[in-house]
């Protein structure tokens, strides 16, 4: 009995020290990293200065964003998918994943417009791409999604690189300097390569036009990832009347997008960044329109559809971020424990009377046997006594709580009475002989 006393008492301590160990590691690994890193855009692009207001804001709730520039969109995307680059989140626009394996990716939303803006100079006004044949054309650098998009539509319009019309991989400086130079006949540009200064620039430079996309509605159809958008008369300069009339553009959206693994409690935090950052009305887009779980190419994360349904929850509403996260992940422990010792608190006093009637009747078993023994009459009456004995000092070093007391004092009669019987027995032997 104490052999196996110590031996339970060993694995209770085993199992409540490999739970401590548990949970610590688990507490470890639930909390939510200190350090995000973030594949923005060129240094000066718009996706680097949303990157940059994304910092400020999740710096409050003490995150820090670390951003990575890169060349854009398709870099962006390439770096996320690549499981040996330290990267958890980037700008993506739509468009890009079609043939590309992204169960690894989820989306946060869709955060903006990402408009397709061509600028061209001298006479007469381009109407469509296909009069962009023969002419010098900036399609942006390498792993950008702007070349992709232009390469994709000028491909349409009979345009391909090795032809007799100029593709060159320019970003947006150096695709603005080349086209007020004269060194270029067109560029396209878009917010991930090109800065707000550097499209205001152009805007305002004379003999230098935005393209009109008459054919708009075509290009939405064929793809369905592209929104229709109308850039007012008026809308960049009343007194100057830029643009001179409505002009209207093809846009992409684009995604943050995120590693599947993200902490939820980040998620939550970057979709809040994104409604402060994003969710002001602009030239293209209304208020609260952006961010929004429009999922075009990358599944909706489930944190995110949570929070667009709900918000954030009450916890990281009411409470500092930290503060929040360590009251989640204890309520994480501690309610399913909870959940389980209740039932447990029911069981428990079942479980312990049982062991408490165990001890007697394992007693009561020794007693039967002993008296079916006496019955065979093979055993001889000083080998039973013997057992007796050790039966009834097991039974009087037993410590039995108070309310079983009665079941003790019922097998000690029964033991006594057992006693009687074997005397009787012995009695019964001697007047058997005289009878005989």
């Amino acid at each position: 009995m104490i052999g196996s006393g110590l031996a339970a008492s060993l694995i209770a301590i085993l199992a409540a020290s490999a739970l401590a160990v548990g949970v610590s590691l688990w507490f470890i690994h639930a909390a939510p990293p200190s350090t995000v890193t973030i594949t923005s855009g060129p240094a000066g692009s718009i996706f680097q200065r949303i990157a940059e207001r994304y910092q400020k804001v999740l710096a409050r709730s003490g995150i820090r964003l670390k951003i990575l520039t890169s060349q854009g969109s398709l870099e962006n995307l390439t770096r996320l998918n690549d499981p040996r680059f330290r990267v958890d989140i980037g700008f993506v626009q739509t468009g890009l994943a079609a043939g590309m394996n992204v169960d690894r990716l989820v989306s946060l939303g869709s955060i903006a417009y990402e408009p397709l803006l061509v600028f061209y100079r001298g006479a007469p006004a381009v109407s469509d791409l296909s009069d962009l044949k023969g002419r010098r054309i900036a399609v942006g650098p390498v792993g950008s999604g702007t070349r992709t998009l232009a390469l994709e539509i000028l491909k349409l319009n009979g345009i391909a690189p090795g032809g007799t019309t100029q593709l060159l991989a320019l970003d947006g400086r150096a695709a603005a300097d080349a086209l007020i130079q004269g060194r270029i006949d067109c560029a396209f540009l878009m917010g991930e390569s090109a800065s707000p200064a550097i499209l205001r620039e152009l805007l305002h430079s004379p003999g230098i036009d935005l393209m009109d996309f008459r054919q708009a509605d075509a290009y939405t159809r064929r793809f369905d990832y592209l929104n229709k958008l109308v850039l007012p008369m008026g809308v960049i300069d009343f007194g100057k009347n830029i643009p001179s009339h409505d002009i209207h553009l093809i846009a992409p959206t684009v995604e943050l997008v995120a590693r599947a693994g993200l902490h939820p409690a980040l998620s939550d935090l970057l979709i809040d960044a994104a409604r402060q950052v994003n969710g002001r009305a602009t030239l293209l887009q209304r208020r609260g329109e952006f961010p929004a779980p429009l999922g075009d190419e990358f599944r909706i994360s489930s944190d995110a559809l949570r929070y667009y349904k709900s918000g954030k929850s009450f916890l990281y509403s009411a409470l500092p971020f930290w503060v929040a996260s360590l009251v989640d992940r204890v309520l994480a422990v501690f309610l399913p424990i909870l959940v389980l010792l209740i039932p447990s608190f029911k069981i428990l006093p079942a479980l312990y009377a049982w062991r408490i009637k165990y001890r007697i009747y394992h007693w009561y078993g020794a007693l039967l046997d002993l008296e079916r023994d006496l019955h065979a009459g093979a055993t001889p009456r000083e080998a039973l006594l013997r057992r007796l004995d050790t039966i009834e000092e097991a039974v009087n070093r037993m410590k039995i709580p108070v309310a079983f007391a009665d079941q003790l004092y019922v097998l000690r009669d029964n033991i006594r009475f057992v006693r009687e019987r074997i005397a009787e027995a012995a009695n019964m032997g001697p007047q058997a002989a005289e009878a005989g």
